[in-house]
């Protein structure tokens, strides 16, 4: 698998030859002007949640792409209604088969509504596992016990998980996190893109050394191969 950073939470995974993009918020961050988001062209958009800071270019890369949205039934509905119709909708708890391999969703612990103001159902978090491997995006989220459930069902290979603190966990919380879900290769996301989020790294990286957490904090444009 390969993982490129676009800044705050948006990345895109490369497996089982698709395009799996989380997350589009690309053109409003001042921090990721150097990407061209014209060029990203998934075949997959996965939405955490509804909120601005998450799916700000999703009708910009949907109309210039094939890609399919996945999301909460809240979500999809939402972007149906504006005439995205390519979408997938699923809830916590449930997984669904696709070409690339198996999605689950799972409790996130946070706020969530759309652009407009509108209801955006329950935040979620990400499991997709495939013959290339297994992963965990926790979304926006706080620390949750939930999380050990997570460590119990799947045989994890790298977490994305967000350390920014104010409104998610911080990296102290994403360390207990990780060992809730038995994996210590974190990729850490939704840092430095307002003041509220902004982090220490070197203090950032310290405390997972101390965790013995293998913590990685990407920098934007970065691909990483997994």
């Amino acid at each position: 698998m390969k993982f490129t950073f676009f800044g705050h939470a948006s990345f895109l995974i490369e497996t089982m030859g698709k395009k799996l993009l989380f997350d589009p918020f690309i053109t409003p961050n001042e921090l990721a002007k150097e990407i061209d988001v014209d060029a990203i062209k998934p075949d997959y958009i996965l939405l955490s949640h509804g909120h601005a800071d998450h799916v700000a270019d999703v009708e910009r890369i949907y109309e210039n792409s094939e890609a399919t949205i996945i999301s909460t039934y809240e979500v999809v509905g939402w972007f149906g209604a504006k005439g995205l119709e390519r979408g997938h909708p699923m809830n916590h708890g449930g997984a669904w088969d696709f070409d690339f391999g198996k999605v689950k969703l799972v409790n996130a612990v946070h706020s969530s509504s759309m652009p407009d103001g509108s209801y955006g159902g329950h935040p979620a978090g990400i499991v997709i596992k495939n013959e290339e491997g297994c992963f965990y995006y926790a979304g926006d989220t706080a620390l949750t016990k939930d999380m050990e459930l997570i460590g119990e069902e799947f045989n994890l290979d790298f977490s994305i998980m967000p350390v920014g603190d104010n409104f998610t966990m911080g990296v102290t919380d994403a360390m207990k996190a990780a060992k809730m879900v038995k994996c210590e290769k974190v990729i850490g996301v939704h840092f430095d893109t307002f003041p509220y989020v902004a982090i220490d790294k070197e203090a950032s990286m310290a405390i997972a050394s101390e965790n013995n957490v293998r913590l990685t904090l990407p920098e934007i444009g970065q691909t990483l191969s997994l």
